[in-house]
């Protein structure tokens, strides 16, 4: 058994801006499944939502934020969420990240100062952007380069997970595999869930493979409470052509522009939104979705007049490969699940419900997005929230040998064979896009249910990458089918045709072994 003072599981923006604060006090070890710029944070298009305006612009960023969530937001943690924003966006620049910045002074913006774009249900324009559109990643790529330098902290890559050790009722470590099927054990003072979130739980996603849950999975599976995990936004616009991958055509393409035209060419979200195309992504992906029942939905920019290949290169090379260009071609879209607002109930501090257990970012659910997240606020709570947990495992994490008598139990049997493991998964995707997806009722959720309990028979087994992640994922459907199901109202991400209502108290679901509550 190795030991380590701090344990964070997931190398994004959240878990690596913690293990920075918390090389200070003591050694780290961070674990990710593939390689360390291989996550959610890395894929993040359109940029990072900060108020560097002055109060006034914290203000109004707050509201914005509250605004979007649809009655649910937890006011305070959106407050930290604004308030210390600007503080932790100024130490990525102090750690070499490569917003972009006017060169020309280009729209007005004086030369070397920061660009901002505005997307969907903001106020003003407030996302700061990094290589067009390429802004997660580069803030991967500065806040790893910071990271190696730090002696204290240990990288393990390609090393999944598998669940957390237990001294009573207390986490105290976790289980896990790495790639060549090796399995060990790591004690530490604390635990930081940082795994990011769960998209390929459903067949049409904007995540990469990764996005498993698998952190919500092992907190659950040790008694953790999660919350909300029935509100899962889907993007508005994912790439939609047969054969294509549902590539993230990001919101800051709307910003800068882009309508959305119907199969007859006709503008339609102003049926929908007086914000048209930059309302919450809620309100877009289910106009999109209705508007797409008669033929294909496109992104038109071909009235704006930028350098579109310039202002998005990912997006421009992306859409090569399928002989189209921005500005000159309507670009097919369709919504796909792309972030859970819900997950493992923490406080602002990252605290979970068990002791030495902390968790932040999309694995994590404080609140501060509500019922629907504001465009380009997740990389910004992972930010503000992994300092936080960070600050408070220093602080509380106990000191001195710990003994060790509540291990997960491994799966005997005979192992799933890896087609099998690959079969069992996509139909549990395919059920879940169809049953539990962006438009819900009670009968389709009971026909999840009952789906999911089949699947429950023929479960994969094995200590194997595949089969570690299948279980996971079906943890974490039923979480969301159980969680739907009992919210009999629309809220958000969450929309249910045959409770169209919102609720007049705004209430969270939590879960815990299987039982199922609301608070308000």
């Amino acid at each position: 058994m190795d030991r380590v003072d701090f344990l964070v599981i997931g190398g994004g923006i959240a878990g690596l801006s913690a293990a920075i604060r918390l090389a200070n006090v003591g050694t780290v070890l961070v674990v990710t499944k593939e390689e360390l710029a291989e996550s959610n944070t890395a894929y993040a298009q359109g940029g990072i939502a900060v108020a560097m305006g002055g109060a006034e612009d914290v203000a109004l960023h707050l509201e914005d934020t509250v605004n979007a969530g649809d009655g649910l937001v937890n006011r305070e943690a959106a407050r930290v969420l604004v308030e210390q924003g600007p503080r932790r966006v100024e130490e990525l620049l102090e750690w070499g990240t490569g917003f972009d910045r006017s060169v020309k002074g280009e729209g007005g913006v004086p030369a070397g100062e920061l660009l901002r774009t505005r997307e969907g249900a903001h106020s003003r324009s407030r996302i700061l952007h990094a290589n067009g559109d390429a802004t997660g990643r580069e803030i991967a790529v500065s806040l790893l380069r910071h990271v190696r330098e730090i002696e204290q902290v240990e990288l393990m890559e390609w090393t999944i997970s598998v669940d957390l050790l237990l001294e009573n009722g207390g986490v105290v470590g976790a289980s896990l595999l790495d790639g060549e099927g090796g399995l060990r054990t790591v004690r530490a003072r604390a635990v930081l869930l940082a795994s990011g979130g769960a998209g390929q739980v459903y067949s049409e996603t904007t995540n990469p493979e990764v996005a498993t849950g698998d952190g919500i999975a092992m907190a659950y599976r040790a008694g953790a409470e999660v919350s909300d995990m029935e509100f899962y936004q889907f993007h508005p616009t994912a790439f939609s052509l047969p054969g294509a991958p549902r590539f993230l055509m990001s919101e800051a393409l709307r910003g800068e522009g882009a309508w959305l035209v119907n199969s007859r060419g006709e503008r339609f979200m102003e049926r929908y939104h007086p914000m048209l195309e930059l309302a919450p992504r809620d309100v877009v992906a289910r106009a999109i979705t209705r508007e797409g029942m008669d033929g294909e939905v496109y992104l038109d920019m071909r009235h704006v007049k930028k350098d579109l290949q310039a202002r998005f290169p990912g997006i421009s090379k992306f859409l090569a490969k399928y002989n189209l260009e921005l500005g000159r071609d309507l670009i097919p879209v369709r919504p796909a699940a792309h972030y859970l607002m819900g997950g493992v109930r923490t406080d602002l501090h990252g605290r979970t419900s068990l002791e030495g257990l902390y968790a932040a970012g999309e694995v994590a659910c404080t609140g501060v997005h509500g019922a629907n997240r504001l465009a380009s606020n997740s990389l910004l709570e992972g930010l503000v929230f992994g300092a936080l947990a960070a600050e408070a495992m220093m602080e509380e994490a106990p000191v001195g040998e710990v003994g060790l008598t509540a291990v997960a139990t491994p799966v005997d049997g005979v192992p799933t064979a890896e087609a099998a493991t690959e079969r069992w998964i996509k139909e549990l995707r395919e059920l879940m896009w169809k049953d539990a997806g962006l438009l819900r009722d009670r009968t389709g959720l009971e026909q999840a249910q009952r789906g999911l309990d089949a699947l429950a028979v023929t479960m994969p087994r094995g200590m194997f990458r595949r089969a570690v992640e299948a279980r996971n994922l079906h943890v974490v459907a039923s979480l969301i089918v159980t969680s739907a199901l009992g919210r009999e109202e629309s809220r958000g991400a969450h929309y249910r045709n045959d409770f169209p209502e919102r609720d007049a108290v705004a209430r969270h679901s939590v879960m815990v072994r299987g039982e199922l509550r609301f608070e308000a």
